[in-house]
């Protein structure tokens, strides 16, 4: 995979408007509505990323997460990160979130 150049990056994250980074990671906040919440969206990115095989850094804060994408082996964020960024705000999307 090829990681992105600061160029394609800053075009791609235009399409995923809640991401932000650079050419080594790319990241975002969401906030669920409790802690319960909050788990149920970690669960569902969990089956997606094992579904791509393709797994985000995830930090939880009782309802605040923040997901994490970089593709550790190409040394920065390639196409898979963009599509894990895709599906996960398709789950928060799907879910009641506060933010």
């Amino acid at each position: 995979m090829t990681v992105f150049d600061d160029d394609a990056l800053y075009a791609m994250l235009a399409g995923i408007p809640q991401w932000s980074g650079d050419t080594k990671a790319i990241s975002r906040t969401v906030r669920a509505r409790d802690f319960r919440a909050a788990i149920g969206i970690v669960n569902d990115v969990a089956d997606a990323a094992e579904e791509a095989d393709h797994h985000p850094d995830i930090d939880i804060r009782y309802n605040t997460l923040t997901f994490t994408l970089s593709t550790h082996s190409a040394g920065g964020v390639t196409s898979a990160d963009v599509d894990l960024a895709r599906t996960i705000d398709a789950i928060v999307n799907g879910r009641s979130t506060a933010s």
